[in-house]
């Protein structure tokens, strides 16, 4: 997730959309072929992006954002994402901020996605929809990703994200402001643009188009469009941290990880961390892991290492991942370790790579902080020569109510604030 700033100058050639972005340095896109799509550059360009040669050919193929050298937004169109401070100029001049930016407390940005079909014949992407996946936490670092499907595009749906920092270290949330979803294009999106759905920002997306929102876009430059949403920077008090790591079982010399690989069948022992960062005693610090669908838990093997038990603790409940775990009261600056241990299975796994997602969370106060880490394992029996890359892989997913609930309901008023990501069960009640 960690991406070095880049910008790039977008100018949309022959259209009325125009935008400011630098060159990409390193590479946070992706699509759902396992990174193997087509890539295409361009050559003996005109000056309004006419009569392009595209290598290698894309005859009559439908594809997104799979340029690498597009003089629009000069650079790579794998890295359509961006975002900048919302300063109400739009004159073509602004900086984007490609894959990183700092935010500060109450200011609103912008983010936006640059949509490219790349067929030069103009032949239609059908079902052409956009998602913004906003994080339901609070952190000092958050990732928004963005997205575009289209049902007969090869890959059907390529992704992106911009990293969104805190200049010093305070906790915050983006807080989505209602109906800002705005299409820009030379179509029905022209003079000012048109608005979305707030959709857009939900599992459903938003369907763009070029003379109507049906979904249809016709390849080449001047139907491209830029889509943008607007969000607020709202500051947390940044009082405790949760850290969750992870290392397989055989590796026990090896230090914890956020992310390790493991076959299906294999055991990995995972760590939460725990600390008071306040300069007060907290009580009833309570902690919870919500384990992935292909992850179970195995029982007797949750263990609690403090102060109290440096050796560490037999938990005989094995609540940790259904109610959660009171593991007591920490002095200002005190600290605990909490490590269980499940298996690798499959119970829902797709062909191919598939990252499983889990998500630790401690209780203390009236907020709940979570923070996760990846097993990353590959299903290769009973499927054919070419994996199949899942779409559910949870990059970006965090659990929202369902867990805070079941938290809650053990000890009342539980909850906590990290730097790492804490639940927000309400973002307009924090305004």
């Amino acid at each position: 997730m960690n991406k070095v700033i880049k910008s790039a100058s977008a100018v949309l050639a022959a259209a009325a959309v125009v935008g400011v972005n630098a060159a990409p340095t390193v590479m946070a896109w992706g699509d759902n072929v396992n990174g193997t799509r087509t890539l295409y550059t361009l050559s003996n360009c005109s000056a309004n992006l006419t009569n392009c040669t595209i290598t290698p050919s894309l005859g009559d193929k439908v594809t997104f954002n799979s340029i690498t050298n597009n003089p629009a937004i000069a650079g790579d169109e794998r890295n359509f994402v961006g975002a900048r401070l919302n300063t109400g100029i739009n004159d073509g001049n602004q900086v984007w901020n490609a894959n990183e930016i700092t935010v500060e407390d109450g200011k609103e940005y912008l983010i936006r996605i640059y949509a490219h079909n790349n067929n030069p014949n103009e032949k239609v992407a059908k079902d052409t929809t956009l998602h913004f996946t906003l994080p339901t936490v609070a952190g000092t670092q958050l990732s928004v990703q963005g997205s575009i499907d289209s049902s007969n595009a090869d890959p059907t749906r390529v992704y992106d994200d911009v990293v969104f920092k805190s200049a010093d270290g305070q906790a915050f949330y983006l807080d989505y402001i209602e109906g800002s979803a705005l299409f820009e294009n030379n179509g029905i999106g022209a003079n000012g643009g048109i608005q979305l759905s707030d959709n857009i920002i939900t599992s459903s997306g938003a369907k763009i188009g070029y003379n109507a929102l049906d979904g249809n876009v016709p390849g080449c430059f001047k139907y491209a469009s830029y889509t943008t949403i607007r969000v607020k920077a709202v500051y947390l008090n940044n009082s405790y941290t949760v850290e969750k790591t992870v290392r397989r079982i055989g590796d026990e010399n090896k230090s914890f990880k956020d992310t390790v690989e493991a076959n299906i069948g294999d055991t990995v022992e995972y760590q939460i961390h725990y600390k008071n960062d306040s300069t007060e005693h907290v009580g009833n610090v309570m902690v919870k892991d919500i384990l992935p669908n292909n992850m179970e838990y195995i029982a007797g093997t949750t263990k609690l290492y403090n102060t109290t038990n440096p050796n560490g603790i037999i938990n005989t409940d094995d609540t940790i991942t259904t109610t959660g775990i009171n593991i007591g009261g920490y002095d200002a600056g005190g600290d605990a370790y909490i490590r269980f241990r499940a298996k690798v299975v499959d119970k829902s796994m797709v062909c191919g790579t598939n990252k499983l997602v889990n998500w630790g969370q401690v209780g203390v106060g009236q907020t709940t902080l979570q923070d996760n880490a990846f097993v990353m394992t590959k299903k290769t029996e009973g499927c054919k020569d070419t994996p199949v890359n899942p779409h559910t892989d949870d990059r970006k997913t965090m659990p929202s109510t369902g867990p805070t609930a079941a938290i809650i309901a053990t000890v009342a008023g539980i909850a906590g604030i990290s730097g790492l990501g804490y639940i927000i069960a309400s973002r307009k009640s924090l305004r």
